[in-house]
């Protein structure tokens, strides 16, 4: 059962890079909430190298167009992180149910609220500066 389904009008941004991230975070999230006790930890520490992959790459188009909310984005990101490395503890503990609860309560709120507004801001001025 999927716990985020992607939606254009939600989700869509307009810049390739970020949206084919969005999809493939997206179906990393649905791949945890269908996830056994067995195969959970390992697609767990994947979405957590995905995120970071994910979040290094929009970190690096902030910079490289000077993005001026990137120190608020930024921040968000490293809590993200804080918070998915938290859970990696008691996952690495055999406390799936902790990430599954994570996972499921918490991340399609974020995504849903990142993606509309500090993402879209992001997207609309790669758009301006024409780094898109």
């Amino acid at each position: 059962m999927s716990i985020i389904d992607w939606d254009d009008d939600l989700f869509l941004l307009g810049v390739e890079l970020m949206d084919d991230t969005h999809k493939e975070f997206i179906k990393r999230v649905n791949l945890l909430s269908e996830a056994g006790d067995t195969e959970y930890a390992e697609l767990f520490y994947k979405l957590i190298a995905h995120t970071k992959q994910h979040f290094q790459q929009e970190e690096k188009l902030m910079i490289e167009s000077g993005f001026p909310a990137y120190a608020e984005h930024n921040d968000e990101h490293q809590r993200i992180l804080g918070e998915l490395n938290q859970f990696k503890k008691r996952v690495d503990r055999g406390l799936v149910d902790f990430g599954r609860g994570y996972i499921k309560e918490r991340m399609p709120e974020w995504f849903r609220l990142h993606a509309a507004s500090m993402d879209s801001a992001l997207a609309a001025h790669l758009k301006t500066v024409q780094m898109v």
